[in-house]
């Protein structure tokens, strides 16, 4: 059953072809000094860049830039973005490209006006901000992690060696995001697939946990078909302006909150995926399909009615005459088979994971008790074993 819970987004979407228009109106909200933040050369290589600053100033407003954005936002660029921040007196951070730039802003909201280590405080001690938060605009260039319409922010240490995300409040999140599907059209397809798996492991770290028969899990199982059948078409067509319309859309549904309403949310393979992350910088939507078959393959004995479930409203396996188990282990391969298809990294020795890294990216492994099976250290390694 449904226990109690609260559910509040206020972020406002713009969807469609023509959403940058309603920039204008949004800035008539926010103080003259603009952050703009994106990450390397695509989005002045699309022209977005050139056409932004037009918008900006014809707005009246002073700009200043955070450039260069990594795939795996550090500490010290984070460091970096704060001072430009606090010099440019900002009212308004303006996140131009994907969820590591999005996510990236809403830390960079939070430390601006903190008097504290923002690592120390946000990512070790998991402290809620105390101070100013700079307001944050998101226009997506990409789509996959629903940064865009929520208060997740990760950041990576690489002399920790941790990749660690803190989930804020409402005030943290985006204010308005413009989710124009056309900007995603120039990302190479190894992006777009990494973005799809990324969307998928969303929804399935909501749905493997907690109570079974909720309408949180026949919503994630219609998000789940949707993105199987405009995955299969946008890997033929990366031009299907509907295929990836529905890519977009189903993002941003995955990781708003609102499919977490009534479960415990499980978020291992984020863990251990984060945590391969932190040792190899490798593509976040990568580093999850490496660890996610050998993970619920691991727990499924802890789920097992779920996982038949799964296999039959998800992938449409028949279940005439086959066991909870049988119809487990079918579901579980057909996800395979279409993970195949989008041709994702299935294996971590692929993201240049080695035998003597395994220790430390089971020490560096969260460990969270939402799911069927809450993982002992040596269940961590059992698992990255097979994952290689």
């Amino acid at each position: 059953m449904l226990g109690n819970f609260c559910y509040h987004n206020p972020t406002k979407l713009y969807f469609g072809d023509d959403s940058l228009t309603y920039l204008r109106d949004e800035l008539k909200n926010y103080g003259s000094n603009v952050l703009l933040v994106y990450g390397g050369g695509s989005v002045k290589k699309s022209g977005l860049y050139y056409e932004l600053l037009g918008m900006l100033a014809k707005c009246g407003k002073n700009v200043a830039e955070v450039s260069g954005v990594m795939p795996n936002p550090t500490v010290e660029k984070l460091i970096e973005g704060t001072a430009i921040a606090r010099e440019h007196n900002t009212d308004l951070i303006l996140a131009v490209g994907g969820g590591s730039v999005c996510d990236y802003s809403k830390a960079l909201s939070v430390s601006v006006h903190c008097a504290d280590d923002p690592w120390q405080k946000y990512y070790i001690r998991f402290e809620e901000p105390d101070c100013r938060i700079v307001p944050v605009g998101c226009i997506l260039t990409m789509a996959g992690t629903g940064s865009e319409m929520n208060g997740g922010a990760v950041i990576t240490n690489h002399d920790s060696k941790l990749k660690i995300g803190h989930v804020f409040g409402e005030d943290v999140m985006p204010k308005f995001s413009i989710l124009n599907p056309r900007y995603t059209m120039t990302l190479p397809k190894y992006q777009m697939c990494a973005g799809i798996y990324d969307i998928m492991n969303h929804i399935c770290e909501q749905y493997f946990s907690g109570e079974d028969d909720n309408t949180s899990d026949y919503i994630s199982e219609g998000l789940m078909r949707s993105l199987i059948h405009s995955s299969r078409i946008a890997v033929n067509n990366m031009q299907d302006y509907e295929a990836r319309s529905n890519i977009m859309w189903t993002a941003t549904w995955a990781l708003n909150t609102l499919v977490s309403r009534g479960k415990s949310t499980d978020w291992m393979v984020h863990m251990l995926g984060q945590s391969v992350g932190a040792y190899t910088d490798a593509t976040h939507g990568m580093t999850l399909a490496a660890v996610s078959l050998p993970y619920y393959r691991f727990i499924m004995p802890f789920g097992l009615k779920k996982f038949a479930r799964f296999a039959v409203e998800v992938w449409g396996v028949s279940a005439e005459g086959k066991t909870y188990r049988e119809l487990a282990e079918e579901g579980l391969s057909a996800m395979e088979i279409w993970m195949k298809e989008l041709g994702l990294v299935m294996s971590l020795r692929e993201l240049g994971v080695t035998e003597d890294m395994i220790e430390g990216i089971a020490d560096g492994t969260f460990i969270l008790e939402g799911g069927y099976k809450v993982l002992s250290r040596d269940e961590v390694i059992h698992i990255l074993k097979e994952s290689m």
